[in-house]
């Protein structure tokens, strides 16, 4: 239950602490997510593999986050949120021990996948640990020390992965997060208390279709990316779609679903729900062709190119804990959508860029983009957990989890794809990973091919804005637990 022990709007000690706790989880994720991006060349050089190998010690997190964070939602709502969290944080650090004492590049690859089980149990429980902490019409506030959380891990693993791969080696960057780890868990045994156990079964046969789902969706979709369209590659990604309504007519039948569809028949949580992944899918496709056309085109190192990425998750982290507040006050349509048409406008900006744009224009374009992303995160996953039951925080938090997830795939697949129409996929996987730039004629091409990138992104972004601006009214009155019980609060 949320605690309501609120001194003239301020936060209580005990919600200080549960929510120190899990911004450590999204930071030492955040962290996590940026530093292996700058250690790829020298794993790929110290491990004697190829870039094609490599690649998927940053693919089989993401893989793993996207088709376990759902269930680990689920499970945390059965057996105990914070029991998963805390497990979250253990098994996150073992994996990270495993990672930086891997000895070849397919140990590192598995220990990888543990880490990302690790992230997933973080992911899935975190919105949920907040909803139980918050009062509904608080939760905005808290989220937006979540969006800090990220964007300062974000700075940290582009710092720190430039600084340790340079200095001390490449195990150093899993082995960071060890202190970081055990301290955080300790922290969450102490103050992140066990919630009640329910009498509910986990739906086997639901689970089991939707991780073959997923699997088959992201794997395929991946394989497109890298190979092109093979008949095995769109065979899976087939597949994998054509269960969707399997698994959404079993789930009708369920007796405990591992998702409950009715949630789905409010506005407000389908197309917040929808937003979030679409808003990942377009807006991290941005970052990615502007770090390759950082390396590919303008010829910086990886350190160098994600260090004009920071000014923008600075902007982010700072203003998130505001907007967040705001939200709060005047609910998450107008500072939701707000936050999307700021990242549309910084991609219709990028699509002025040549190769010789200067680099402080860009930076002013990622300063926007920035405050646009913490705009739209604390507010838009708010109106989910504050319009929510309180039996169903972890299934959509998990699930609101799992569409980014799916969503970054996405934007890394979409951004390979349209980057191989100017360039070889080879080069394009090269350029991404730093090891590679472009001369001449090709580097023009190549500009033209991210055009094509920031139109496709500024589709997107605006079916999500469409999506944000129309969610309907939001449930956010104090005195009331339980989401959809509730009486409406203020119409935004």
């Amino acid at each position: 239950m949320a605690d309501t022990d609120y001194v003239q709007g301020r936060m209580t000690t005990a919600q200080k602490s549960v929510l120190t706790v899990v911004v450590m989880g999204s930071l030492m994720a955040a962290i996590d997510g940026t530093i292996v991006l700058l250690a790829i060349p020298d794993i790929t050089s110290t491990l004697n593999t190829n870039l094609a190998t490599s690649i998927w010690i940053i693919l089989s997190y993401l893989l793993v986050a996207a088709i376990m964070t759902t269930q680990l939602g689920r499970v945390g709502d059965i057996y105990g949120r914070g029991r998963m969290f805390n497990l979250g944080f253990l098994v996150f650090t073992v994996g990270s021990v495993l990672c930086g004492a891997s000895f070849s590049i397919y140990m590192l690859i598995m220990a990888r996948v543990l880490q990302g089980v690790g992230g997933a149990f973080l992911s899935a429980n975190s919105g949920a640990i907040i909803a139980d902490t918050f009062e509904r019409n608080h939760r905005g506030k808290a989220f937006g020390f979540l969006s800090f959380g990220w964007s300062l891990g974000a700075v940290l693993g582009i710092v720190l992965g430039g600084v340790l791969t340079t200095f001390a080696g490449w195990p150093y960057i899993f082995y960071i997060n060890v202190p970081i780890g055990a301290m955080a868990l300790y922290l969450g045994i102490k103050y992140i208390k066990p919630t009640e156990l329910k009498e509910e079964h986990i739906d086997l046969k639901g689970v089991a279709v939707l991780s073959a789902m997923l699997l088959l969706i992201t794997v395929g979709a991946t394989g497109i990316g890298f190979t092109g369209f093979a008949a095995y590659n769109v065979a899976m990604l087939a597949i994998g779609i054509a269960l969707l309504p399997v698994f959404i007519l079993m789930e009708r039948h369920a007796k405990f679903p591992t998702i409950d569809m009715g949630v789905f028949k409010r506005r407000i949580i389908f197309n917040s729900i929808m937003a979030a992944f679409l808003q990942s899918l377009g807006f991290l496709a941005i970052t990615f062709i502007i770090i390759m056309y950082l390396q590919g085109v303008r010829g910086l190192d990886p350190l160098n190119a994600a260090l004009l990425l920071v000014p923008g998750y600075v902007a982010s982290g700072l203003t998130g804990p505001y907007m967040g507040r705001l939200s709060d006050r005047l609910g998450a349509r107008t500072i939701a959508t707000t936050g999307i048409i700021l990242m549309i406008l910084a991609a219709s900006a990028y699509l002025t860029i040549s190769p010789t744009t200067h680099y402080y224009l860009i930076v002013l374009m990622t300063l926007m983009a920035g405050v646009g992303s913490a705009m739209f995160f604390p507010a838009n996953t708010s109106a989910v957990m504050a319009n929510a039951t309180e039996g169903t925080y972890g299934m959509l938090n998990g699930l609101l989890r799992t569409l980014s997830s799916i969503g970054l795939l996405g934007s890394f697949v979409l951004t390979v794809a349209v980057a191989a129409l100017a360039v070889t996929r080879n080069v394009a996987f090269q350029i991404f990973l730093g090891t590679s730039d472009l001369t001449g004629n090709i580097s023009a091409v190549f500009v033209q091919g991210m055009h094509a990138v920031f139109m496709i992104s500024i589709l997107i972004l605006a079916v999500a804005a469409v999506l944000s601006a129309l969610r309907g009214k939001e449930q956010r009155h104090s005195g009331v637990q339980g989401g959809m019980h509730a009486g409406a609060g203020s119409s935004t």
